[in-house]
């Protein structure tokens, strides 16, 4: 196995590329050649701002070949890389620089891009130990957690080497020809399937409108990323009023779990182009499974996959005993570390080389895996996770408010939606939409409510504890 350090393998494609168009966004085609020389100004210019091993570099950028120019040019240089999105609350964004990291956005990038260029070849200069990525979550527990994965790890994933590929990903690689980017290129998955696209010999193709199935036909795009929510209208707007999608050959699902009804539905309606996969920002991938997979057997429909062979999972009870049915392990050689700057909440889910996924889980005999639930109260919105216990602090802080309980529910256009149930306090009517806006507020979009609803009183289970099960049987549709 090759002992380089991340991102050399995609720095290697770029120069010896030569004029094999890399990025194309509208009429500008950006070559391999050209794509490298952007990465090496930039470098450059980041170098020349004080950036290099040890030193945190955090980008807010769009979809351009500048964005994608700098991801590389900051790892190549060795620093921590930390990807910012543009809808953050204020709060988050103070915790998410608060070690001080250079900022870059577009205009900054702009600059770097005049840098001259230094004459020489650009090596990846990460160290091994040194964190590589901090991958933020939403922030849903009051503070994102940031995943910090090492040069090491990333240097030991498959993406950018084609022996490596599991067998779903050596499926896939090939129809990722024409590969849309849209949305942040700072995204985790969006910027791994990115670097697959390129090293299966694809392109780039920048949609600064994102929407379906329009930016398919715009680009005659091949592959996209898609939520379970956006799939669900896709489907539907292709059984109302149907569009050719003749250049589609991959939609690689993310996010929210997938009933097996609806997958059947989105083979039907869109034909053998749904990747369907699991997996974690602690992880990356840990399972998927293929289209001519799931048409030819009802287990792998009902499944999320099997794991390539690097990855091993480990299914265990309550007590950490092996088991048929229970909480996923999950081991992994490009997992992340640790959580930046969070010793108590990394002990709790790093646990002897092992990553706790907080996911029910069983394995059937074919090696498919089947998610069964989950153990943490979490809730999956537009691929965002949300942890139900903040939202419910929040609302119950709120002086018109005794008792708040939150649950999720699948949705057909988030995937899942957080609902709540509020307990007036007496003399008060709760005001709806002032109390989304102050979770907005708090946590950020992707935790508000999508209802709020005032019951007497919460259900009881027979354990004494609120009955969040029966609470879903009263959700207002």
């Amino acid at each position: 196995m090759s002992t380089e350090i991340w991102p050399q393998p995609v720095l290697d494609l770029l120069a010896t590329g030569g004029d094999r168009p890399v990025f194309c966004d509208g009429d500008r085609t950006v070559t391999a050649a050209q794509m490298s020389e952007l990465v090496c100004r930039i470098a450059a210019g980041m170098r020349a701002a004080g950036a290099g091993p040890g030193v945190g570099v955090a980008l807010r950028l769009g979809v351009t070949a500048e964005a994608f120019a700098a991801i590389i040019a900051a790892f190549a240089v060795g620093a921590r890389v930390s990807g910012i999105r543009p809808d953050l609350t204020p709060a988050h964004l103070a915790h998410q620089l608060d070690d001080n990291p250079l900022l870059v956005d577009d205009a900054h990038v702009a600059q770097l891009a005049t840098t001259a260029h230094p004459g020489t070849t650009l090596v990846a200069a990460g160290r091994p130990g040194d964190v590589a990525r901090i991958t933020w979550t939403s922030g849903s527990t009051g503070s994102p957690k940031g995943c910090a994965q090492t040069y090491a790890s990333l240097s030991a994933a498959w993406v950018p080497y084609p022996d490596r590929w599991p067998p779903a990903i050596a499926d896939l690689a090939p129809r990722l020809q024409r590969y849309l980017v849209f949305g942040s290129l700072s995204s985790q998955v969006m910027l791994e399937y990115a670097v697959l696209a390129l090293t299966a010999g694809g392109t780039l193709i920048a949609d600064h409108s994102p929407g379906f199935p329009g930016m398919i036909n715009r680009h005659r795009a091949t592959a996209s990323v898609i939520t379970v929510g956006k799939l669900h209208q896709l489907v539907q707007d292709q059984r109302t009023a149907p569009t050719d999608l003749i250049s589609l050959r991959a939609l690689l699902v993310s996010g929210s779990p997938l009933a097996p009804g609806r997958l059947a539905e989105a083979l039907d309606v869109l034909g053998p182009v749904i990747y369907h996969g699991y997996g974690q920002t602690e992880t990356g991938m840990i399972t998927m499974v293929t289209p001519a997979e799931m048409l030819a057997a009802p287990t792998a429909l009902a499944s999320v996959g099997r794991p390539p062979a690097v990855t091993e999972l480990s299914i265990r009870d309550a007590d950490g005993r092996p088991a048929t049915e229970g909480e996923l392990f999950v081991r992994t050689p490009a997992q992340a570390a640790a959580y930046w700057n969070d010793p108590v909440e990394t002990a709790d889910v790093f646990v002897d080389g092992w990553v706790r996924t907080r996911d029910l889980a069983r394995l059937d005999d074919d090696g498919y895996l089947h998610l069964l639930g989950r153990v943490r109260d979490v809730i999956i919105v537009h691929a965002n996770l949300v942890y139900a216990g903040p939202i419910e602090r929040v609302l119950a802080a709120d002086p018109t408010i005794a008792e708040a309980y939150v649950v999720g529910l699948p949705d057909d256009v988030t995937g899942e939606a957080v609902h709540a149930y509020v307990v007036p306090a007496a003399g008060h009517t709760p005001d709806a939409a002032r109390l989304r806006t102050l979770v907005t507020e708090t946590l950020g979009a992707p935790s508000a409510p999508q209802t709020i609803q005032s019951i007497d009183r919460v259900p009881v289970a027979a354990s004494g504890k609120p009955d969040k099960r029966a609470l879903t049987h009263m959700t207002i549709r």
